[in-house]
């Protein structure tokens, strides 16, 4: 199994980063991970270069991240829920995925084979709902050809209670491990 993790949280060891640790540790195989806030990814700049080719017209770290997308079995989208959504750096990463939107909706193509599966990982406190983050991950998903979608796993009150404690979260994570080894 291939998985690659889109990792959206300044911390390398809070919440997100429990539960990204926790994944790795029970899944077989390669994992790819993309931390938004350290690598040298640009965001897409709308220069429309993708809208008839099937390459981004800026090359950086990205560029060898759309072949490690291709042979992903799974993909996961991990991220802090600031103000109702995935983090900036994060959303400035996948903002280069056009390449695939202008694939699928402008020349109708798909460059990535079906069968791959999604799983999202959201952390955060307060009052901040995840509906929204988890729906852009879902839209996301949908851009890269990810046609199962796991239950999302949310640690979504770490002002109180941090994810390593979240026992909900930690189960629901769990049962998605199971479920991933077991459909591999």
């Amino acid at each position: 199994m291939k998985t690659l993790i889109f990792y959206g949280s300044p911390h390398l060891h809070g919440d997100t980063a429990f539960l990204v640790e926790t994944l790795q540790k029970g899944l077989p195989g390669e994992v790819t991970l993309v931390d938004a806030y350290r690598s040298k990814i640009a965001p897409c700049k709308d220069c429309r270069y993708c809208m008839d080719k099937t390459t981004c017209s800026i090359d950086d770290e990205m560029t060898a991240i759309y072949q490690t997308i291709v042979e992903s079995d799974l993909i996961v989208i991990a991220s802090p829920v600031y103000f109702g959504e995935l983090t900036g750096p994060l959303l400035s990463l996948l903002s280069r995925l056009q390449i695939y939107f202008y694939a699928h909706f402008k020349r109708k193509e798909s460059p990535i084979p079906d069968g791959k599966k999604g799983l999202i990982l959201l952390s955060g406190g307060g009052s901040g709902a995840p509906d929204r983050a988890v729906a852009t991950a879902k839209d996301i998903f949908r851009c890269i050809n990810v046609n199962e979608i796991l239950p999302p796993v949310i640690a979504g009150r770490t002002d109180t209670i941090p994810a390593r404690e979240d026992q909900k979260a930690i189960e629901a994570l769990a049962q998605n491990i199971r479920w991933l080894l077991q459909n591999q």
